[in-house]
C-alpha cells in the first residue's frame, strides 16, 4: 500500500527531549520545485526522547533514522530510543570538536584552559576546519546516505548530537543533490540558532563563574550555527571539485539516474 505523506507542513512541535527537530520540506530548488513535506527531517539525538516525543516521531511514518554520532557521543548521551518499524542506521561522522580531552576541558576546564583552546578565534577556526574535513574525508558516508535515500529510506530523519553540524552537513549534501539553492540551505541551517532549538551548553561548574558571560562567549562557536561554517563546506566543494555537479558525480559517485530517483522521492511533483 502506498503511504500517504503530508503535502503541507504540520505544526512544528517543541519536543521535550529532542532538540532542534524540523521538517526541511518547502525549500525551493533551482528549477522551481520544492522539497516535499514529510520526506526529510533533522534533529538532535533521540536518546532522551520522552514517551510523548516517541509517539509523535512514531506517527511520522519514518522508514529510517540516520544517526551520525560516534562512540563517544553514545557514551555521553546513550543510544536512540527504538521507534516501532523504523530502521536505525548509525554512520559515525567526525565530530567538529572531536577529542575526549577537548570536551573534558569544555565541560570541566577553568577559564585558563578554556582560553587556551578557544580564545582568539581558535574555536571558530576549529569549526571551519572540521566542516572542510567532513566534506573531504566523508565522501563514502555521504554517498551511502544519498544512495539509501534514493533506494528505500524515505521518509528519513537525520541527526547527530546537536543536529547542527554533522546532521547539518548531511542535510545540506542531500539538498544539494536534488537542486535546492544554497541560500535556502543556509537559511534552514541557521534555524539551529533559534532559542528553542539550540543545544544546551554542558558545564560541570554551573555557578555564575562557571557559566559567566566570558565562558559563554568562548563556547559560542562550538554551540552556534554560523554562516562561515557552512560556507566553508560549500567552498571546499567548489575548490576541490569545481562545483556541486562534479562533487556529486565524482566525489560521491552519484549517477544521473540516482539523482532522478532522489528528486522523485524528495521533491514535489510540479
Amino acid at each position: 500500500m502506498t503511504q500517504q505523506l503530508p503535502q503541507t507542513p504540520s505544526t512544528e512541535p517543541e519536543l521535550a527531549g529532542v532538540r532542534n527537530f524540523r521538517d526541511v520540506g518547502g525549500l525551493p530548488t533551482a528549477d522551481g520545485r520544492r522539497v516535499r513535506y514529510g520526506r526529510l527531517y533533522r534533529s538532535g539525538h533521540l536518546a532522551h526522547a520522552t514517551a510523548e516525543d516517541a509517539a509523535f516521531l512514531a506517527g511520522l511514518g519514518l522508514h529510517t533514522v540516520f544517526d551520525f554520532r560516534n562512540v563517544a557521543d553514545h557514551k555521553l548521551d546513550g543510544p536512540d530510543i527504538e521507534l516501532p518499524g523504523v530502521r536505525n542506521v548509525n554512520i559515525p561522522l567526525s565530530d567538529p570538536a572531536d577529542g575526549a580531552e577537548f570536551w573534558r576541558m569544555v565541560r570541566d576546564g577553568d577559564m585558563r584552559e578554556l582560553r587556551s583552546i578557544l580564545a582568539d578565534g581558535k574555536g571558530t577556526h576549529r569549526m571551519v576546519a572540521s566542516y572542510r574535513r567532513i566534506i573531504l574525508d566523508r565522501t563514502a558516508e555521504h554517498s551511502r546516505v544519498l544512495h539509501a535515500l534514493a533506494e528505500d529510506s524515505v521518509p528519513a530523519l537525520m541527526h547527530c548530537a546537536a543536529g547542527k553540524d554533522r546532521a547539518g552537513i548531511s542535510i545540506a549534501v542531500s539538498l544539494l543533490a536534488v537542486g535546492v539553492e544554497r541560500e535556502a540551505i543556509e537559511a534552514d541551517y541557521l534555524k539551529s540558532n533559534d532559542a528553542h532549538r539550540r543545544y544546551k551548553v554542558r558545564r560541570s561548574d554551573t555557578s555564575p563563574a562557571g557559566m559567566s558571560a566570558e565562558v559563554m562567549e568562548l563556547l559560542n562557536p562550538l554551540f552556534g550555527a554560523e554562516r562561515a561554517y557552512l560556507a566553508a563546506a560549500f567552498s571546499t566543494i567548489d575548490e576541490t571539485w569545481g562545483g556541486t555537479e562534479r562533487y556529486l558525480a565524482e566525489g560521491l559517485k552519484i549517477t544521473p539516474e540516482t539523482r532522478d530517483r532522489l528528486r522523485e522521492r524528495l521533491l514535489d511533483g510540479s
